[in-house]
C-alpha cells in the first residue's frame, strides 16, 4: 500500500544526515530496479519515434507474470523504511515485494530523462540501443532537450541520497524501489558520503544495489 509522500518518514527536526543516534549503527540502504515494464523493446524507430516510446515506458506498468526474488521480498520484509518512485512501474514493483507492508512514495527518485539526440530521421535502431546513445548525449554533451539536465539530475541525487542516509541514521534498513540510471547515480552520491557498496547484482529488472557505513 502507497503513501503519497517519503516526509512521513522524517521530521523537519531531524539531525542531518551525517548524525546518528549515539551508539547506533545506521541501517544498510538497498537501490533496487523495478520488474520488466509491459512495453516491448522489438521494435526499431527513428529518433522522434523513440521519444514517444519513452514517454509510454514512463507511463506503463511491469509486465503480468513477473515473480519478485525471494532476496528481494526478504529485503523489504526487513526494512523499516521503504520507498517507490511515482512512476507506475515502480509503485507496481514496490507493491510486489512489500506483500501487504505500507511504503511512501516521491517524484524525487524518478528515472533522469532520456530525450533522443536530434538525428536524421533516417538512422533507426532499437530502443535498447537509442537509450545508450541518448544516455551518452545527455551525459556528455548535456543533450537535455528542455528536460532535466546532468547538472539538475545530480543534484537531486544528492538530495535522495541525504534522505536515505537520514532515514537511516537511526538502525533502520531502507528500500528504495526505483530506476536503474538514476538508482546508479544515487549510488555514486552515497559512496562520496562515506557508504561502501557492499552489493552489486548489476542492471537487471529486480536488482540491488546495497550501500553500508562500515
Amino acid at each position: 500500500m502507497a503513501d503519497e509522500s517519503a516526509d512521513r518518514f522524517s521530521s523537519p527536526e531531524s539531525e542531518p544526515a551525517t548524525s546518528g543516534a549515539v551508539g547506533v549503527r545506521p541501517g544498510a540502504i538497498t537501490l533496487a530496479r523495478h520488474g520488466e515494464p509491459a512495453l516491448s523493446r522489438k521494435v526499431r524507430f527513428n529518433a522522434p519515434a523513440y521519444g514517444e516510446w519513452w514517454a509510454r515506458y514512463e507511463e506503463g506498468g511491469l509486465l503480468p507474470g513477473q515473480t519478485p526474488p525471494d532476496s528481494l521480498k526478504a529485503t523489504a520484509r526487513r526494512a523499516g523504511a521503504m520507498i517507490a518512485s511515482t512512476r507506475r512501474r515502480s509503485i507496481e514493483t514496490a507493491a510486489a515485494v512489500a506483500d501487504g507492508k505500507a511504503f511512501a512514495t516521491d517524484p524525487l527518485f524518478i528515472e533522469a530523462p532520456l530525450p533522443p539526440p536530434p538525428w536524421p530521421r533516417w538512422i533507426k535502431m532499437s530502443p535498447k540501443h537509442w537509450g545508450f546513445f541518448a544516455r551518452f548525449w545527455w551525459w556528455f554533451f548535456d543533450h537535455h532537450a528542455g528536460q532535466e539536465s546532468r547538472a539538475q539530475a545530480e543534484l537531486r541525487a544528492d538530495q535522495a541520497a541525504d534522505l536515505l542516509i537520514d532515514l537511516s541514521k537511526n538502525g533502520q534498513e531502507v528500500l528504495l524501489v526505483a530506476h536503474g540510471f538514476f538508482n546508479t547515480m544515487i549510488g555514486l552520491s552515497l559512496q562520496k558520503r562515506g557508504l561502501k557498496k557492499t552489493q552489486d547484482q548489476g542492471f537487471q529488472y529486480w536488482c540491488v544495489k546495497r550501500f553500508e557505513r562500515l
